[in-house]
């Protein structure tokens, strides 16, 4: 009997030991998501310097100093489709100091390669969408259509397809071209290229009558009339080029946005992903960071990781779907 209460008292100990010590990490993990950050953050770039998603990066850069009280450094990890800087944050630490930027090519890339080293959906938390950017459709000031339904027409009616320029394979831009070709029911020839720079250089000296490429690659020849834009990619119209239609206004449902969004490691507590949401938030509504991204020819936006996680989630299956059905892939 003496011994079975010996073996209680032990017991009973012993869990009072294992209580205090999972309420003594609980209470580190509180000190640590209140504390946070209490160091510089490093936000990958998953492009090159100088790109587009690099130049949102450095208008956000401040804000986010600012916001969080610690310094925020940028690095450029480009490459593979912002596949190899992504990949490199969904191996980081899940502890708010490092962070991912990215462009809307993060939906479109589980769609066109065979295989990413990390998964887009699991290994990565939303924070929040940051800007949007328009694809546009432009055209040589000597190519027939101006409007959507006179590209519709006599694209129907041409005896071999009409040729189109995209930044690449798998690209936004390539995106945007197949919808097109997809909902329209048109029949398009492909012209990829290495960049928007490069083709736009060609359409810009008639080589090719058509481009889609981002807005902000256009936005200068669109304004003096070396280049007629015929419509935006997004659902709706956009500040930058107010009197350019949305394709959306021509063709029901089409709806291709080059947004820039922030992620986080996998598991990042939510206390931190809600401190860095609402400072994007707070520059999102700040006149001087709207008019820096109208600039670039996007929007700010300050959306919440669940807004974020659904635009993700509906555009995976949408991609992998039109990219099976137009054969895009990358080996």
């Amino acid at each position: 009997m003496i011994l079975l209460r010996k073996m209680t008292v032990q017991w009973l100990n012993a869990m009072c030991a294992i209580c205090a010590l999972g309420s003594t990490s609980v209470a580190v993990a509180a000190t640590a998501d209140q504390d946070y950050p209490n160091k510089p953050i490093r936000l990958i770039v998953s492009y090159p310097a100088g790109g587009s998603v690099d130049v949102a990066a450095r208008i956000l850069q401040e804000p986010l100093t600012k916001g969080l009280g610690q310094s925020v450094v940028i690095e450029n990890k480009g490459g593979a489709g912002g596949t190899i800087g992504t990949a490199q944050v969904a191996k980081a630490a899940p502890d708010g100091y490092t962070l991912l930027l990215t462009l809307s090519s993060h939906t479109i890339n589980p769609a066109i390669y065979a295989q990413l080293p990390f998964d887009t959906e699991k290994d990565l938390d939303p924070v929040s969408m940051v800007a949007s950017a328009p694809q546009v459709l432009v055209a040589h000031p000597s190519f027939k259509p101006s409007t959507v339904p006179e590209l519709i027409e006599y694209a129907k009616a041409a005896d071999k397809p009409v040729i189109y320029g995209s930044a690449g394979v798998g690209s936004p831009s390539h995106i945007a071209g197949e919808l097109f070709k997809k909902l329209a029911q048109v029949q398009l020839t492909h012209a990829p290229y290495r960049g928007g720079g490069p083709a736009t250089v060609d359409v810009l000296g008639g080589q090719i009558p058509l481009l889609w490429v981002s807005l902000p690659a256009v936005t200068q020849y669109i304004r003096n009339g070396k280049l007629k834009a015929l419509a935006v990619s997004t659902k709706e119209r956009t500040p930058v080029v107010p009197d350019v239609p949305s394709m959306a206004e021509t063709i029901d449902g089409f709806n291709v946005d080059s947004w820039y969004a922030m992620f986080a490691p996998a598991g990042t507590p939510r206390p931190i992903i809600d401190k860095i949401q609402k400072v994007l938030a707070d520059a999102a509504g700040n006149k001087t960071i709207q008019q820096a991204f109208l600039a670039q020819g996007a929007v700010a936006v300050g959306g919440t990781p669940e807004a974020l996680d659904a635009v993700v989630k509906k555009e995976i299956p949408a991609w992998k779907a039109l990219a099976k059905e137009a054969n895009i892939k990358i080996n």
